[in-house]
């Protein structure tokens, strides 16, 4: 073992044939006055660009609900939006869109697309749902859509990109899969 790292040593540092040395420092020397001076030398621009860009209202987060937000989507508030349900599980998905009202408009599956038995636990047949949900809530006059998952299913993200490639845009993807407190006793571990 020390062999190798007198070897691999001998190498790095320029001491074998063929190979080209390679400087290294003792002592790296910066200290706090160093970088004192860099900061009151750097570009002031800078920063009145990134102050520019960031409006008031503007979050990452959705809004609280409660809270006035100064988002629109096409005129519509965050409460406003409606919401696809994507319940992705370990034999098929399903999607269904909701008015901010509770009001189904599309609700689809997999094996509705014509998807049968171990098909329908595919990315593809998924996102083909999706894109079928997507089109249909378009018709109807659906263009921005809030996402809530459910689920740990192979469809979880191939769905999500079927509704956009339907001609829906996602606002905001919020995952609520169920996770039990040591629940119920697990299926037993396949053999193979």
């Amino acid at each position: 073992m020390q062999a190798a790292l007198a070897i691999a040593r001998r190498w790095l540092w320029g001491g074998g044939s063929g190979c080209f040395s390679i400087p290294f420092p003792r002592s790296i020397q910066t200290g706090i006055p160093r970088f004192q001076k860099l900061l009151e030398n750097s570009d002031s621009a800078t920063d009145k660009e990134l102050d520019s860009t960031q409006s008031k209202g503007f979050s990452y987060l959705p809004p609280v609900p409660g809270a006035e937000s100064s988002m629109r989507w096409d005129g519509k508030k965050f409460e406003e939006i409606p919401i696809v349900h994507i319940k992705a599980t370990h034999n098929n998905t399903h999607i269904q869109v909701f008015t901010a009202e509770k009001v189904s408009l599309v609700l689809l599956t997999c094996g509705y697309m014509g998807f049968r038995n171990a098909k329908k636990s595919t990315a593809l047949a998924a996102q083909t749902t999706g894109i079928a949900a997507g089109n249909k809530a378009a018709k109807k006059g659906v263009h921005h859509v809030r996402v809530v998952v459910k689920g740990l299913g192979p469809g979880r993200l191939a769905a999500i990109q079927g509704l956009t490639l339907g001609g829906l845009e996602v606002i905001s993807i919020t995952d609520n899969t169920p996770v039990p407190h040591n629940g119920c006793r697990p299926r037993k571990a396949r053999r193979l």
